[in-house]
């Protein structure tokens, strides 16, 4: 498939998500997954990126004033072997500069720490356009209910055997947007823009993840590797 079906164009939103290389586990522990929420956050600036702006812990990082965002973040999910985001442009060629950002920063802490070289992450990342308010509402429902598969194998077939459970473990997943859409109070939520919570509305458990199990059948057969 081509990877840019739709160019990236200011003001509309962009699915973009990637994976390690040979599937490989890229977040392995805590420290790499806040690592990359840091990322996140730092890298969605005009600014340069310096080692020195990443020795604070997450959530003091998360006051720092920034020098222009390339991108509005609608939502994000961290996966051991891969990673989504909700992404639209708010200056001119903001979504590839701020994912060669994050993917070149990453990369470089986590071949460090790993005593390893080479790219980390698939090159080029995918991305699909987000062409309405209803398609947003499933990628978001998508982009949320990945760490269901954790907790509940079967959902993506319809088989939840606990809804309020899972609504519990979804809440309670750090490394995911979705306890901020549920009013959670983090300051990691300083990761996202308004411009999400404006268009998505919230209709409860059992619709969302209708919505995410709608997004991931619209997906090409050869893509859904990069979202397992």
């Amino acid at each position: 498939m081509a990877y840019r079906r739709v160019p990236f164009q200011l003001d509309e939103w962009f699915h973009c998500y990637n994976r390690g290389i040979d599937k490989r586990t890229v977040f392995e522990s805590e420290d790499d997954s806040e690592r990359f929420l840091k990322l996140l956050y730092l890298a969605n600036s005009e600014a340069n990126l310096h080692l020195a702006d990443i020795s604070d812990k997450t959530d003091a990082i998360m006051t720092r004033q920034r020098k222009g965002v390339l991108v509005s973040i609608g939502a994000y999910c961290l996966m051991p072997n891969h990673f989504h985001l909700l992404l639209k442009e708010v200056v001119e060629g903001g979504i590839i500069r701020f994912m060669q950002k994050l993917g070149t920063a990453y990369a470089m802490y986590f071949n460090t720490k790993n005593e390893r070289s080479g790219n980390l992450f698939l090159k080029p990342f995918r991305s699909r356009h987000v062409g309405d308010d209803r398609y947003f509402q499933r990628v978001v429902d998508y982009i949320h209910c990945n760490p269901a598969e954790r907790f509940e194998p079967g959902w993506k077939r319809g088989t939840v055997r606990n809804m309020n459970r899972l609504e519990r473990q979804l809440r309670d997943y750090r490394y995911s947007s979705f306890p901020d859409y549920a009013r959670e109070r983090r300051a990691i939520a300083a990761i996202l823009s308004d411009d999400g919570f404006k268009v998505y509305r919230d209709r409860g458990q059992r619709r969302m993840l209708d919505d995410a199990r709608a997004y991931y059948a619209d997906i090409d057969l050869d893509d859904r590797g990069l979202h397992s």
